[in-house]
């Protein structure tokens, strides 16, 4: 009883073991290691073996675990097919999912009645169990055998062993489960890192281009372009041997004006005839081209390439195409005679994506040099010509900010118009009252003037003044609103304002984009929300809304509605702007955003007015913006931000 007892505790132990190397260990291997050892302090385990079905492939296994004191055991990594039940009493555990106890005879016994069953010495006494996974699908199988007649397992031995492969099986499934978490964290990691190199190149082309357009515009002479070209282009592929190539295509020539080789301090020929070289076999192609030392020499071998002129021992070699269009205006070249440098298809799209940028500024430093040279006796228009383009460039650099101003602009010569209306009548009401005093002064003065004239004289006073102060009012009116938007569009300060009264300013400003347009204009809007914020990001936004509106949403002469709205949730504006206009697909409104993007190019769009609404609630007004829309039912907006910006005091 009391060995039965010691056993029992042996095997408690066991399980609690199995349960804590399932949580430690990291390997499968590692694990099993651990269950034979501590499955041999409670029963005879001098043979064990474990064989688990392969993931990748049907009906395989790999065995895992393997530990026999006469057959040799097969690699762990080996996957073998898996034979029918009846072949083996592996097979059998497995695809069967039920136990198998044997005795040698017994084996035997199955040997005669066909074919071999089972692969290695026949045991004196064959246990197997199935590994089951929660599902009751096979795992594998977990076996124990013994060769000696002294040592067989009697029916606890074989419950012990299948309580043992049940925990074994709940191991194991966290074990797979880890290790195919590891293999996908492996896969992902391999992935971003692949990305990451990726975004890296993409990087790099993007601040190379930066670079050169800086370049072309800022560089001096041939020399420093050329100089400065080959380091940027260095930054992207290996370029020790670089060589730049000019085609003059008026005398069918080809020059070198730049030259940078390991093992020849200048260029071999400075100047030669188009159709000999690698430069004219590039040319000819018009595409790049990436050789070896062996594809090099089979071109010269068959004649493609006539009199390679300079060092042709090179391990790699790149060339690429200047083209502009049709116009060919040169290759770049570079090479490698170091076997452990050789460029990569990735390498020749680098260099040929940077030779036709090339092209590019070659293209504009030539145009430069010919507006140069025709107006070399205009000293002073000269001077205003790089004036002009001085201030283009700034223009370019600014353009977004000034963009923000440029809706304000385009409101100038309608207000004007608006308030040129109110002040000419105002002008021609006092002209009118001018002359009536005139001729009233003229009537007393010959003594005419009696009580009815006078009388008239006064309606007429009257009359015109009610008519100067309405329009005077109409005129002070739109010029407040004006004035204090244009204040607010043209300042990045923080003031409160009441939002409802401020829309309505806006909305004023905007009457003479609206008039004469069949267009309605709805607002919703609570009136106690006082507003610490930027009005100047308001009105912006709310301008380039209606602005917008106007310009996609409505073609000239349509008739719709534009609904505004705006709601306190809490500390939180609702803002809402909608039309029922022509609306748009979910491609266009997925580049909505997107700066310079506008489907009115060439008619007034610059694709800026949705970017910088875009900016603007979410930068000073530290707020979110959506925009749902689909053909033919217009566009809605939806803006939620802070009803203040100040920062709290303390």
């Amino acid at each position: 009883m009391e060995s039965r007892l010691k056993r029992l505790e042996a095997v408690q132990t066991m399980l609690l073991e199995i349960g804590q190397k399932s949580s430690s260990c990291t390997e499968i291997s590692e694990f099993l290691q651990a269950v034979h050892a501590a499955l041999g302090r409670i029963m005879y385990a001098a043979n064990f073996y474990v064989a688990l079905s392969d993931q990748s492939a049907d009906n395989t296994v790999r065995f895992v675990y393997f530990v026999d004191e006469i057959d040799d055991a097969p690699a762990a990594d080996e996957v073998v097919q898996l034979a029918s039940p009846e072949d083996s009493p592996t097979a059998w555990v497995i695809l069967n999912r039920q136990r198998l106890v044997m005795t040698a005879a017994e084996h035997i016994s199955k040997k005669d009645h066909g074919n071999a069953f089972g692969v290695g010495t026949v045991a004196e006494h064959w246990m197997g169990c199935p590994l089951l996974d929660q599902n009751h699908q096979a795992l594998g199988a977990i076996v124990i055998q013994s060769y000696d007649k002294q040592h067989t397992f009697n029916e606890e031995d074989q419950a012990l062993f299948a309580l043992i492969a049940n925990h074994v099986s709940s191991a194991l499934q966290g074990l797979r489960s880890m290790d195919r978490l590891e293999r996908a964290v492996q896969e992902r990691t391999a992935l971003l890192a692949h990305e990451v190199a990726e975004r890296r190149r993409a990087e790099n082309i993007q601040r190379a281009l930066y670079e050169l357009a800086n370049l072309s515009a800022t560089a001096s002479d041939r020399a420093t372009l050329y100089s400065q070209l080959h380091q940027i282009i260095s930054g992207l592929v290996s370029a020790k041997n670089f060589l730049m190539a000019l085609y003059h295509p008026d005398t069918k020539e080809i020059s070198i004006p730049y030259f940078v080789d390991e093992k020849d301090d200048v260029a071999p020929v400075k100047r030669f005839e188009y159709g000999i070289g690698m430069s004219s076999y590039v040319l000819a192609r018009k595409q790049a081209c990436l050789l070896d030392a062996a594809s090099f020499n089979a071109l010269v071998a068959s004649g493609d390439m006539r009199e390679p002129l300079g060092d042709v021992s090179m391990a790699s070699w790149m060339g690429a195409p200047m083209l502009l269009g049709d116009r060919v205006y040169g290759v770049i070249i570079v090479q490698s005679y170091d076997p452990a440098v050789l460029y990569s298809e990735a390498d020749l799209e680098i260099l040929a994506f940077m030779a036709s940028h090339v092209a590019v500024a070659i293209a504009r430093m030539q145009a430069d040099r010919a507006i140069r040279r025709a107006k070399t006796e205009l000293e002073e228009q000269n001077a205003a010509l790089n004036s002009a383009l001085t201030a283009l460039q700034e223009a370019q650099s600014e353009l977004v900010r000034q963009e923000k101003l440029a809706s304000l602009g385009r409101l100038v010569a309608g207000v004007a118009h608006e308030i040129n209306t109110p002040l000419g009548i105002c002008v021609t009401a006092t002209s009118h009252l001018v002359q009536e005093l005139k001729l009233t002064k003229e009537d007393m003065a010959a003594g005419e003037l009696n009580e009815d004239g006078l009388n008239q004289f006064f309606d007429i006073v009257d009359q015109t003044l009610r008519i100067m102060t309405t329009n005077t009012q109409r005129a002070a009116a739109l010029v407040r609103s004006f004035k204090q938007v244009a204040v607010d569009q043209s300042s990045d300060d923080i003031r409160s304002f009441n939002l409802r009264t401020y829309v309505d300013e806006v909305l004023l400003s905007l009457q003479p984009k609206l008039k004469g347009k069949p267009i309605v204009v709805e607002i919703d809007c609570q009136a106690d929300i006082q507003m610490d914020s930027f009005p100047g990001a308001v009105s912006q936004i709310l301008t380039n809304m209606v602005m917008n509106s106007l310009t996609h949403g409505f073609e000239e002469g349509e008739g719709g509605k534009i609904k505004i709205s705006g709601h306190l949730d809490g500390d939180q504006v609702q803002f809402d702007y909608s039309d029922d206009g022509v609306g748009m697909d979910g491609a266009t409104l997925a580049q909505l955003f997107d700066p310079f993007f506008t489907t009115k190019r060439g008619s007034g769009g610059s694709g800026l007015g949705a970017h910088i609404l875009y900016n603007l609630a979410t930068g000073p007004l530290a707020g979110s913006i959506k925009v749902v829309s689909a053909p033919g039912m217009g566009l809605h907006y939806k803006l939620r931000f802070p009803r203040t910006r100040r920062s709290p005091k303390g």
